[in-house]
């Protein structure tokens, strides 16, 4: 006998269930950005050297994901982090050292510029994806690259004759390779969950940033006030950790379209914060420039599957 089809009043409460838990992981995703995207404001009033904070970051957040871990009783796969060490190594060693270009472009160039170059990471990926990944170079993925290449150039100033510190643009696009570089080398992780994964990149990011920033002579100087202290917790604990947590529980549910569209509150949020609040100059060109940049990731982002990558 034909099981009996449940009536539309009997349906109803699974497709409300369905759009509430949809509605909750969007939010998550968007706090997210727009936590992520209000980083370059708290580095900017944090006076230390740009090591020693992406430093701080790294071993906060990993102690701050290490306490997630433990409470949520998820075990590392020890076999597994042996076998993807040398991944783990390098990818590591890519998240911290984006990091440290990336404020370094905050403090040279203004949030928004660098946060702009710092979006040119898709356009390397689709790049090297042909050498590295063996994926094809499609008509889409040439013109969208052009376009970011010129959204590149309107941003720097070259269109209105207000140049752009160039030491500030290349730290930017210098963060921007190192983060395709991450988002490359997880491709070819095996045998992690996405958290895991994140945990273990932290935790190599800070053992590497360590000595780095212990012999690079970047400790100088009086100690930290309590204010600063404060601000590196923020940045460790809210930024990372925390930020780690709600984009991964996030993206696993939502479609892929749904998370590149909301992937893009990060760099209207960082653009809008640092000329609100710091009265960074940000013109007609470089509007433009967004316009381009954004709208040319996204195209490409928009069609293609969905991927867990780390939220830098």
């Amino acid at each position: 006998m034909p099981k009996k089809r449940p009536s539309p009043s009997q349906a109803l409460p699974h497709r409300k269930r369905t759009t509430g838990n949809h509605v909750m992981e969007k939010s998550k995703l968007a706090a997210a950005m727009f936590i992520v995207g209000s980083i370059g404001l708290f580095v900017h009033y944090i006076p230390l050297p740009p090591a020693v904070i992406a430093c701080a970051r790294a071993v906060i957040g990993t102690l701050f994901l290490l306490l997630a871990l433990r409470l949520k009783k998820t075990p590392l796969h020890g076999q597994a982090i042996r076998q993807n060490a040398l991944c783990l190594l390098l990818s590591g060693a890519a998240l911290g050292f984006n990091w440290i270009f990336l404020f370094e472009a905050f403090r040279h160039t203004g949030i928004a510029v660098a946060t702009l170059c710092y979006y040119m990471a898709p356009v390397f990926v689709i790049l090297l994806s042909p050498l590295v990944l063996g994926e094809h170079l499609t008509r889409r993925k040439i013109v969208c690259t052009l376009l970011a290449v010129l959204g590149a150039v309107c941003i720097s100033g070259v269109f209105t004759g207000s140049r752009q510190d160039p030491r500030g643009i290349a730290f930017g696009l210098a963060a921007a390779l190192l983060y395709c570089a991450l988002i490359l080398l997880s491709k070819r992780l095996r045998g992690l969950d996405t958290l895991e994964t994140t945990f273990c990149q932290l935790c190599t990011a800070a053992l590497v940033m360590l000595p780095y920033v212990l012999l690079g002579g970047h400790l100088h100087g009086p100690a930290p006030a309590p204010s600063t202290l404060f601000l590196l917790l923020v940045v460790g604990i809210i930024h990372t950790g925390l930020v780690y947590i709600l984009f991964f529980s996030a993206v696993s549910r939502l479609p892929a379209q749904t998370t590149a569209v909301l992937s893009y509150v990060d760099p209207v949020t960082a653009i809008l914060l640092a000329t609100l609040f710091l009265h960074q100059p940000f013109g007609p060109a470089e509007a433009c420039g967004t316009v381009l940049i954004l709208g040319a990731t996204l195209a490409n982002e928009l069609p293609g599957k969905k991927t867990a990558g780390a939220c830098a």
